[in-house]
């Protein structure tokens, strides 16, 4: 039986994972307020391309509703994949078939503006800043933000990403400095600006790896864009080290022409051509993998529950089917208690391996160069196990919202 007062739950952050949250809340007729300190959903920049799994991230927007919308978006075609090493000589290549929908790509703002349209007017609080949360008995926990607002929620859930605020709730864990660090450059239009990236890099993404330390990754995002991530093996405070300021893009560029010196002529433009400088992206890592003790009143989704490297793509796959299997729970279970407890159980399963699994992956690629899954084979998988997804725990959520 359900409780019959209506509970109160807040979602503190509004990237895909809490907006996912919210849209399944809805459509089960379950209110929820979002919580994000950005002033709007295209306040800042989102970032580069996803690729959605068929058993994750695209089961979630199967309960949300919007896989039609997601279609609408996504290109299959940025399936495709060339691995290179550093004289430009290919080892590898992945061209997705006309029918292969096992991971299509969207742009991250994509993703998260088409959530954002899709809850209720009015549930997302933006520009609200947490700044401490606290218990107050009884699952009760009290919100507090930037300007002097505050409010009280029966259930928190952290989607505030990798330093959230929430997670000191329930662990005291923190991420960790990987050991590498990305260099991110954008470059716009640029079939007719920068035509030898783009034929490099065609319709969806490139690698190229020197088996010792630096990687050079690109992938194709939507309307004549290119992001690339020029990576390094190296120290946190690199560019302190080297009295490299990140905002002097001739310096960066020298340093970067430097360190990957006897690279293909042809890979160089990615460290000296971009579009808009370099902005600096340490990776972090939870420790994996990570679990809980059940704190009533309150759990984590996404990158706050299980922050992870980017190799193998499950980030953000995570995340939407956390949010998605979280709001089913609330939806299916007599307490908020026994959903939480039912949602973890899963989410900590699923999610600890991957993290590993992850963490290995980044390791390989950058000591060894060895990280090129059998992409053909990836894909098959992810379609079998959506179709055992789906049997395992019935039809997902279709009606009309």
């Amino acid at each position: 039986m359900k409780p019959k007062a209506t509970p109160r739950i807040a979602v503190v952050g509004a990237g895909p994972a809490g907006l996912m949250c919210a849209r399944v809340l809805q459509r089960h007729g379950i209110d929820v307020t979002v919580y994000d300190a950005d002033a709007s959903a295209d306040a800042r920049d989102a970032g580069g391309t996803l690729d959605l799994h068929a058993d994750s991230g695209q089961i979630a927007l199967e309960d949300a509703g919007l896989m039609d919308a997601f279609t609408a978006l996504a290109r299959p075609e940025g399936q495709a994949k060339l691995r290179l090493d550093q004289h430009g000589a290919v080892l590898d290549s992945f061209v997705p078939g006309p029918d292969d929908d096992a991971a299509p790509e969207i742009d991250r703002g994509q993703l998260r503006a088409m959530l954002a349209a899709h809850v209720a007017p009015g549930t997302v609080r933006w520009g609200h800043k947490l700044l401490a949360a606290e218990p107050l008995g009884g699952g009760v926990h009290r919100l507090a933000f930037e300007g002097g607002g505050h409010t009280e929620a029966d259930l928190v859930v952290g989607a505030d990403g990798a330093w959230s605020r929430v997670r000191p709730l329930v662990s005291d864990a923190v991420p960790y400095y990987s050991g590498v660090c990305l260099l991110e450059v954008r470059f716009d239009d640029v079939d007719r600006r920068h035509p030898g990236i783009a034929r490099l890099v065609g319709d969806g993404h490139v690698f190229a790896n020197n088996g010792d330390g630096q990687a050079i990754i690109a992938q194709r995002n939507s309307s004549g864009h290119i992001r690339a991530y020029i990576g390094m093996r190296t120290a946190h405070d690199w560019h302190t080290a080297a009295g490299v300021a990140l905002d002097d893009g001739a310096a960066v560029r020298d340093f970067l022409l430097a360190e990957f010196g006897g690279w293909d002529a042809r890979l160089l433009p990615f460290l000296t051509d971009a579009d808009h400088g370099y902005v600096n992206r340490p990776l972090y890592a939870l420790p994996a993998p990570l679990a809980w003790e059940h704190t009533p009143g309150v759990t984590l989704v996404g990158d706050a529950a299980h922050l992870m490297s980017p190799f193998g793509g499950n980030g953000a796959n995570l995340a939407l089917l956390d949010a998605a299997e979280l709001a089913r729970a609330v939806a299916e279970e007599p307490t908020l208690d026994a959903a939480v407890a039912r949602y973890e159980e899963v989410m900590f399963a699923r999610s600890g391996p991957l993290a590993v699994g992850a963490g290995q992956g980044l390791e390989r690629f950058f000591t060894t160069g060895s990280h090129a899954p059998d992409h053909a084979a990836e894909h098959q998988r992810y379609k079998e196990a959506a179709a055992a997804y789906r049997r395992d725990r019935g039809a997902p959520v279709t009606e009309a919202a």
